[in-house]
């Protein structure tokens, strides 16, 4: 169960619509490292986690990138908003016009669509909490990148704290992987599992004189 507060988890207020800078930030929400990708990916992997600390961090993460979702949503309508079909085409938004107007879709910056394959649930809590810690990288370089592209401060800011958001996360999974690894077992298969892993036989002269 969740408690939805009606207000963004950082302020967003941008006075200038850009649509060029909206087709970059876009890649943040339906892109291969967007927000949507990062909390199906958590919310998805939490059921398999093998203790409720690593559970938690899951859903924790996972919820506050449905948060995420929402802030970046909000910046690409602000950025949209208002504009005519001439500032539009200037801008090189009008494909993106043609199916949507300026509602809000999941998509990379290059165009690509969102899709499930954009993240990725293994059943295998080691093999998950890699694949996070990957994540919160990707996406805080994807952050770097729109940075370096972005000067407007309106927008910059709210960018700025969502990748500070990304290190954060990738700290906390850090700690959801150390409590698995504590309890490493034959279930999670990183470990040296007996039920299959066969004892390795060495060919090498020392041994063969024996």
């Amino acid at each position: 169960m969740w408690n939805y507060e009606k207000r963004l988890q950082y302020p967003v207020n941008i006075k200038e619509p850009n649509a060029k800078l909206a087709q970059i930030i876009m890649s943040q929400y339906g892109g291969p490292d967007g927000e949507m990708g990062a909390s199906m990916r958590y919310l998805s992997q939490r059921f398999t986690m093998p203790n409720r600390k690593a559970m938690g961090i899951l859903n924790d993460i996972g919820t506050e990138e449905l948060a995420h979702l929402e802030m970046v949503s909000t910046i690409v309508h602000q950025l949209t908003r208002g504009l005519s079909p001439e500032e539009i085409q200037k801008a090189g938004f009008a494909p993106y016009y043609v199916d949507h107007t300026v509602g809000i879709w999941p998509q990379a910056a290059g165009g690509v669509p969102f899709n499930a394959c954009e993240f990725q649930s293994k059943g295998d809590p080691v093999t998950d909490l890699h694949e996070d810690l990957a994540a919160e990288q990707k996406a805080r370089s994807t952050y770097d990148n729109i940075l370096r592209l972005v000067k407007e401060p309106d927008v910059a800011d709210p960018i700025r704290f969502l990748r500070a958001r990304e290190i954060v996360h990738f700290q906390r999974f850090g700690e959801a992987l150390r409590t698995v690894q504590d309890q490493l077992d034959s279930k999670n298969f990183y470990a040296f599992n007996p039920s299959f892993d066969a004892p390795v036989s060495c060919f090498c002269p020392s041994c063969n004189q024996k």
